[in-house]
């Protein structure tokens, strides 16, 4: 049986290259995509405006952004 935290955050496995930076990445990732989705549901259902929906869609948006330059995701120069 899943349990309640499983069931409404479910993590897949990742199947990229393993670096640490890009689990981290992958997991924020997720996290992000978890999160949208349960903003999107309660906009749909009148809980959320559309405006406060996109100032949180924003945000967390910008979260990920600042994560994946932290972690150097895509800023690797000196590989082919």
């Amino acid at each position: 049986m899943v349990n309640k935290s499983e069931f409404f955050n479910p993590r897949s496995r990742y199947r990229g290259e393993v670096k640490p930076e890009n689990l981290v990445f992958n997991a924020n990732l997720q996290e992000f995509a978890n999160r949208v989705t349960i903003i999107c549901g309660l906009e749909t259902n009148g809980k959320l405006t559309p405006e406060e929906s996109y100032k949180e869609i924003k945000s967390l948006w910008k979260q990920l952004k600042r994560s994946k330059k932290a972690l150097g995701i895509g800023a690797a120069p000196f590989q082919p």
